[in-house]
This record gives structure tokens, C-alpha cells and sequence, in this order.
């Protein structure tokens, strides 16, 4: 039945082909763009964020004839997005962004001016799909799985899921791009939008230094012994896992294996040291009918394929992930996400890693 519906729009090809099939669907559009960020130098302004972004999801509205906005949330994401990336750096957590965006920034903001306009519901181009299980709603894995996004809406909630309308979820990113090109859509020759949307080419290390300096932690790189094998210039420049770019020879491959925020060391170590046998997620988000202890298949990020596990409780109400086989790299502060039969189960950022899984009684473990 047709309805307002209000729809995110990047300027770039998916937003605009998820817009074009609501109104052939012959729902009143109203589009709307989220100024979120302005680089101090306009030269590097990151593209999703760039003013001609915000004047090509305005051009293609003019196309399918209805209205768009521009919303002003710079402010906001700065405190709530750009200074926690910065801070979970300078404190040896590798941060997660686009889904924490969406959770508190992006998705909220749609769903405010759909209430304002009085809209029923809202839509993105996402990659995912919403679906029903039992009495609820689930986010799910998109039919291209080269471009899956439902990892960075796994924090979404059942009231926001209920009107949230993701158009290109049973699509080909090849089918899509066909579509905007054949319908003659603003944009459609846009390429691929890899960065984050506030740091230019995946330079971080810069972008956290020119908003830290007084907070930059250069310290030592040691090895599992302690012994000292060189120094850095700050623990921001690591991730857990890392092996190119330690600036060390120890005559053998190894890895970043601790980083301490305290101190300011770098461990490295053996392959060994960087496998992870359990995860906590101190706050997750769940679905609906979902009993634990269950098994999943979790990934620690969003190009992780993905590894088996099983979910249960800790005492405290966090998650627990043990998994069957370690795992690489697992950092805190990404965001851990658990598939059942495609459909997000759980979901959260990594609280803490290491430790040996919780042994439980494989009858008592839901499939």
C-alpha cells in the first residue's frame, strides 16, 4: 500500500536506485541527505561527505520529482562518532564507526524526520534485508554477499526495524548499477565509496594525530620477553593482529599482540599469540527469540568470514562468544555480529578477548 516514506540519500548509486524503486512502487518520496562532516581542507574532503554528494542526491530528487533535505548533524556526530574513533586509538582499541553511525546518528535521524513529516517509514540503501521470525523482526544477511552490510545494522532495535524499508536487499550491486545507468540517474557512474566518510584515502593515522596531539603515546615495541626491539611513535599506529608497517626486524614474522595504553607498549609476537578463543560483549543487542546458550557463526569484522561459536551468558549479563576454533585478531571496540541461518542474532562491540571458552553442556546448546 503506498505511504511517505522517507529515504536516506548519499548522491550515489544505491541510495538513488533504493529511491527510484519506492516512487515505481508509487510511494510519496521525500529524500534526505545528513550533512555529517566538513574537512578543515575542502581539497580532502572525503566523498561521501563532499558538498557535490549532497547537490547529486538533490539532482537525482529533481529527476523522480519529489523533495529533499538536507539535514545539518555535524555536531552531533562529531561528539558521538569522530572524538570516541579518536579516543578508542589513542587508547588501543580499534574502532568500529559506520555501525556505531547508524545505531546512534543515521538511522535515528531518518526516523525523526519521518516522524515530523509524517511518514511511515523510512528507507536506505543497504545491502540487508529486514524479515520476520516468530513475532519479530530480524536483520538479515543481503542476497549479494559481496556486499552484505547487515553487520552494520545489527544494533537496530524491534521499533526501528518495524519501519525500516531496505530496497536493494535482494539485489546484485551488478544489477543495481545497471539500473541506475539504464534509468539515466545522477551519479550512476560513481565508483565504490571504500573510506570512512570523515578520513580522506584511510589515512587514520594522520586524522588521529592532528585532533591528539597532546594525547599521543610514543613508547617502546617489545617482544614476548620483554626485551625492548625498537620504539614507535604512538600506539595509535597498531591493531591488534598487524604485521606490515611494525618498523622492527625480528628475524621472523610476527604480530601485534598487546597494546598497552598505559604504558604505551607495543607486544609482538608469534601467529600464536594473536588467536582468540573467547570474546565479551559487555552491552549487545539482541534478537528477537533468541535462547541462549546458542550457536552461531560470529564475525569479528566486517570482512571476517565469519567463525562458529557458541553465545551464552556471563554472570553480569554480557555475551559471551566461545568459538570451536580460535579466531584471528579479534580487537576491542569492533563490533561482533552472530548469524543464524543468515539472520543477525546478536550483536555488539568487543568488550575484551582472550581466555578459554565456557564449557557447557552440548544438549543445553540451541542450533
Amino acid at each position: 500500500m503506498p505511504s511517505r516514506i522517507v529515504v536516506a540519500m548519499s548522491g550515489g548509486v544505491d541510495s538513488s536506485v533504493a529511491a527510484a524503486r519506492l516512487v515505481d512502487e508509487g510511494h510519496e518520496v521525500v529524500g534526505i541527505t545528513l550533512h555529517l562532516w566538513d574537512d578543515p581542507d575542502p581539497a580532502a574532503q572525503s566523498r561521501c561527505c563532499a558538498p557535490e554528494d549532497i547537490r547529486d542526491a538533490r539532482r537525482v530528487a529533481d529527476q523522480l520529482g519529489f523533495p529533499h533535505y538536507s539535514l545539518d548533524r555535524k555536531e552531533v556526530f562529531a561528539r558521538e562518532i569522530v572524538e570516541p574513533f579518536v579516543d578508542a586509538y589513542l587508547s588501543g582499541r580499534t574502532p568500529s564507526p559506520c555501525a556505531t553511525c547508524n545505531q546512534v546518528i543515521k538511522i535515528p535521524a531518518l526516523l525523526r524526520a519521518a516522524r515530523l513529516m509524517g511518514a511511515e517509514a523510512i528507507a536506505t540503501g543497504h545491502y540487508a534485508r529486514v524479515v520476520q521470525h516468530g513475532q519479530g523482526l530480524r536483520i538479515a544477511r543481503g542476497v549479494d554477499r559481496t556486499k552484505d552490510q547487515s553487520y552494520f545494522l545489527c544494533a537496530l532495535d524491534q521499533g526501528t526495524l518495524s519501519k525500516l524499508r531496505l530496497p536493494l536487499g535482494e539485489e546484485t550491486k551488478e544489477r543495481v548499477r545497471r539500473e541506475a545507468l539504464a534509468r539515466g540517474l545522477v551519479g550512476a557512474h560513481k565508483g565504490e565509496s571504500q573510506d570512512l566518510c570523515f578520513v580522506q584515502d584511510g589515512g587514520y593515522v594522520r586524522f588521529v594525530e592532528d585532533r591528539g596531539r597532546d594525547r599521543l603515546r610514543p613508547g617502546r615495541i617489545l617482544d614476548a620477553d620483554g626485551r625492548e626491539l625498537g620504539q614507535h611513535e604512538g600506539i595509535h599506529r597498531f591493531t591488534l593482529g598487524q604485521r606490515k608497517g611494525l618498523g622492527v626486524a625480528a628475524g621472523r614474522p610476527v604480530f601485534v599482540a598487546r597494546i598497552d595504553a598505559d604504558s604505551g607498549d607495543v607486544v609482538v609476537d608469534d601467529e600464536a599469540a594473536i588467536l582468540v578463543h573467547r570474546i565479551v560483549v559487555a552491552d549487545p543487542v539482541m534478537a528477537v527469540g533468541v535462547t541462549l546458550p546458542v550457536q552461531a557463526l560470529v564475525q569479528v569484522r566486517y570482512r571476517h568470514a565469519g567463525a562458529p561459536a557458541t553465545l551464552s551468558r556471563a554472570e553480569d549479563g554480557a555475551l559471551v562468544v566461545s568459538f570451536e576454533e580460535p579466531v584471528r585478531a579479534a580487537s576491542p571496540g569492533q563490533f561482533a555480529v552472530a548469524y543464524v541461518d543468515d539472520e543477525v542474532v546478536a550483536g555488539g562491540i568487543i568488550s575484551s578477548v582472550g581466555g578459554a571458552p565456557i564449557a557447557l553442556d552440548p544438549g543445553s546448546v540451541s542450533k
